[in-house]
């Protein structure tokens, strides 16, 4: 019996694609945030943490024993000028991808409650014009705490003249980043804020089981 509701799959449909991307990232070696070597290229990375801070046991729990499942943070690295929309595809990426992976490795280093050494990451080197897609479907598939609740890991110092600006919920939390001590303080508290954390990892469990990850 046919069912005329059924849509044909479309291996170019923008959901695949980015799914095939995400996978491959997925496949790559995990290696620890504090030993990264220098690579060039362009891309996306998921970062996942392993250490004590209680607040995140829950999902260093699913990374232990080297199992990576639930990453904290997942982000990209785009070639200079992409982001204006300037014509980035076939240059030379350099190393933005690394530097970006070297960027948040130093934001950990600053604060005070927090480990480098409890942070690993997996990357992929990606052609320009996938980098977002790949990042969005990873996002929707983990919905990584960093990226969902304590937004402003990834975030730069936006400069003397312009911070008038919140600090950061990632800062209140993890107090120590120079420039984010600059900003201007939030209404929240770190308690409020990490147990909105609690919240959502309750309703938004990481995944315990390696299957939700490979397929």
């Amino acid at each position: 019996m046919t069912d005329d509701n059924v849509v044909p799959f479309n291996p170019l449909d923008k959901r695949h694609l980015g799914e095939s991307v995400g996978q491959a990232m997925l496949r790559r070696p995990v290696v620890p945030l504090a030993n990264l070597e220098q690579f060039r290229g362009a891309g996306i990375y998921a970062i996942y943490y392993t250490g004590e801070f209680s607040p995140y046991e829950v999902i260093a729990e699913r990374n232990r024993e080297g199992r990576f499942m639930a990453p904290i943070y997942v982000g990209k690295a785009i070639p200079k000028g992409a982001r204006k929309g300037g014509t980035a595809v076939g240059t030379n990426p350099g190393f933005v991808l690394h530097s970006r992976l070297n960027q948040h490795r130093n934001s950990i280093h600053e604060v005070d409650n927090l480990r480098v050494e409890d942070f690993h990451c997996r990357f992929l080197i990606v052609d320009d014009i996938w980098i977002p897609l790949g990042e969005s479907l990873l996002i929707a598939k983990f919905n990584p705490l960093w990226n969902a609740v304590l937004d402003g890991f990834g975030n730069h110092d936006p400069g003397a003249g312009r911070r008038n600006g919140a600090r950061p919920r990632w800062d209140v939390v993890h107090p120590g980043r120079g420039w984010a001590e600059l900003c201007q303080p939030r209404n929240e508290t770190a308690q409020q804020i990490t147990r909105e954390a609690a919240d959502f990892l309750e309703n938004n469990p990481p995944p315990d089981d390696v299957t939700m990850i490979t397929t």
